[in-house]
Formats: C-alpha cells, structure tokens, sequence
C-alpha cells in the first residue's frame, strides 16, 4: 500500500502516512508515551530498546526488515505524529549499553540516568516473566527524524 497523506491536526502540516509503524503510549503511562513522541519531534530521541526475550521471532525478523525504511510515529490514540528512518538495529546488554543507546535514549552519556529510567518504564516486567539485569539483553533501534 502506498504511503498516504493526511491532516494531523488543525495547524499542522499534512505529512505522509507510511504503512509501518512505531507505536508510543498505552493507556495508563501516564503521559510517557507522549513526552517520547516530544522527544522524538524535538530531535532529543533517536532510539529505542526492549528485553530481546519479550519478543517473538517474527518481530525481531519485522524489525530487522525495517532498516532504511520510513515509518510513522503513532500516539496511544492512534495519530500519526511524525515520520522517523529505521537506520539501524543492534543487541546490547542492558548492564553495559552502548553508548548509541544511551545517547538516543537522550540521556547524553549517563549509563546510570538511562538504566533508573528504564527499570522504572519497564517496572511491572518482572511480574511477568521477564526479569531485568545487567546480562539482559536489549533489542536496540536507531532513527532519525525525517519531513517525508
């Protein structure tokens, strides 16, 4: 299907809606999703990770298949928000992350401001079978901004 182009909301540009899709924010997050989405828009996150073991197999060959490719940033509500480049994907270890990682994640070069950060995003994991250490280790995507 091709790319679509849509109205986004009143005052804002008309941006094209790509068939791929990074997804942000779920009821209850307390605003997280959003404050990424900002983040994102503003230049300040070009990057995004998860526990490889709390994904299946195809979604790791779906991600690895969406390098080069232009995806659309969509909030919890289902409103595309902006369009990002899918640049790269990596593995890392959650108890040493790379350094692209931490960067993208927007936290500049302080490892230990990006583990408290995400062993609060990913609290209730533990509950549900997947525990967090310094040997998990993260899916890792890096992206860029793009006005297409």
């Amino acid at each position: 299907m091709p790319p679509q182009y849509g109205d986004m909301v009143e005052g804002v540009k008309s941006m094209i809606i790509h068939e791929d899709k990074y997804h942000y924010g779920w009821d209850g997050d307390n605003g997280l999703g959003e404050k990424l989405i900002q983040q994102i828009i503003e230049g300040n996150k070009t990057a995004t990770c998860g526990p490889k073991v709390s994904y299946t197999q195809q979604e790791l060959d779906r991600i690895y298949d969406l390098i080069g490719k232009v995806c659309t940033v969509m909030d919890k509500f289902g409103t595309p928000r902006c369009n990002v480049r899918h640049l790269e994907v990596f593995e890392t270890s959650f108890g040493n992350p790379d350094p692209r990682l931490v960067r993208g994640e927007g936290d500049g070069e302080d490892v230990d401001k990006f583990k408290r950060d995400h062993i609060k995003a990913w609290d209730g994991m533990a509950t549900e079978g997947v525990p967090l250490s310094d040997d998990t280790i993260l899916i890792v995507e890096l992206f860029e901004l793009v006005d297409e």
